[in-house]
């Protein structure tokens, strides 16, 4: 599997630093599905600031409410109580303006379509024009490193290719922030260690935001800016967490006594989390 190319320029730690803008904004945000005796509260309090540039993931047990929050983001579903802005908008007001791409546990792509063809799906839906949409598929295509693919149908490409196809269709827009759940879990390591060092390098060619799920630890530290660990249901973020490591980070980063002392700290996160 070929690794995406470095950008011309020095992206990873040469950039000029810009000021913080929150993306996405949370204050006191719950979540309760049914209600009565069968009432399941999903997330509670929650309060969290993502900044544009920021790649943000979240880890916690099953059931935390991971998923729950990036759906929330994504408008999939409906917060009961708090507040959530995306951009400065409601979820639903940044669906509408196309603010974030969404890539599911599974590639979830259509087999009766091209790989060409599920990456043009959106892109018909929103009303682009036949040349735009060629020349968009044509470019993720090659951010991907899947050019030569598109005429290809899901079934006949592995696992980790059809999840950069998937990849490809949210970027497809170019949405600014890209919303990403537990992407790589069906993976074999191998595939997953390849895809994070791509998603990496995406990361840096396209400055996106994103939020991303997780249940591995070595993989949160190695790819984020920020960890946010959450106790079990109902669900709250317990801790976040900073990552010193440079931006510009090679697999074997880690094995060094940095990345191994993060790695602790989200460990001992999650344990305490456990006990409130």
């Amino acid at each position: 599997m070929q690794m995406l190319s470095q950008p011309e320029n020095d992206v990873f730690g040469k950039a000029q630093p810009v000021p913080s803008q929150p993306v996405i904004e949370a204050h006191d945000l719950n979540l309760v599905f049914g209600s009565g005796d069968t009432a399941v509260q999903a997330l509670k309090d929650v309060n969290l600031t993502i900044n544009r540039g920021d790649f943000v993931s979240f880890i916690g047990p099953s059931g935390c409410g991971k998923t729950t929050f990036l759906r929330c983001v994504a408008a999939l579903e409906q917060p009961t109580g708090g507040s959530i802005l995306v951009n400065g908008m409601s979820p639903e007001q940044a669906r509408k303006a196309r603010a974030y791409g969404y890539v599911f546990q599974h590639a979830g792509l259509y087999p009766w379509r091209t790989i060409a063809k599920n990456i043009k799906l959106p892109l018909e839906i929103m009303g682009y024009s036949k040349a735009e949409q060629d020349q968009r598929v044509k470019d993720v295509l090659k951010l991907v490193e899947l050019e030569g693919f598109g005429n290809k149908f899901p079934w006949q490409l592995s696992g980790g290719m059809q999840q950069r196809a998937s990849i490809a269709r949210a970027l497809g827009f170019d949405a600014d922030i890209l919303l990403m759940d537990e992407p790589f879990g069906a993976l074999d390591e191998i595939v997953r260690d390849h895809l994070n060092e791509q998603l990496l390098q995406l990361w840096a060619r396209t400055k996106k935001t994103i939020g991303f799920v997780t249940h591995s630890i070595p993989e949160a530290v190695y790819l984020s800016t920020k960890i946010v660990v959450m106790s079990p249901r109902p669900g709250r973020i317990h801790e976040i967490i900073d990552s010193p490591l440079p931006k510009e980070r090679p697999l074997d980063i880690r094995d060094s006594a940095e990345f191994i002392e993060v790695s602790h700290r989200v460990r001992e996160g999650l344990r305490a989390g456990h006990e409130v």
